[in-house]
């Protein structure tokens, strides 16, 4: 993964299907991410997140909010 200058962002998803179908479109765009457990201090009615740059935010948020319902964006 990429040096990310400003720190990680996690997009949190309601099930493992919306995470593997947004993993699919950030990998086909060649955004760089990683499928990390979700956080402890973070909640989610699934256990995978994807943890991205936060210089990459309107990009992935803009990406996913096209295909994907119910994910949310969260500092951490």
């Amino acid at each position: 993964m990429k040096e990310c200058n400003e720190g990680y962002l996690f997009a949190l998803f309601n099930s493992t299907s919306h995470v593997l179908a947004a993993e699919k479109i950030l990998k086909n765009r060649g955004i760089p991410y990683k499928l990390i457990p979700v956080p402890r201090t973070l909640s989610s009615d699934c256990g995978i997140c994807i943890r991205f740059c936060r210089e990459d935010r309107q990009t992935v948020e803009s990406l996913l909010s096209e295909r994907i319902e119910d994910f949310r964006i969260d500092t951490g």
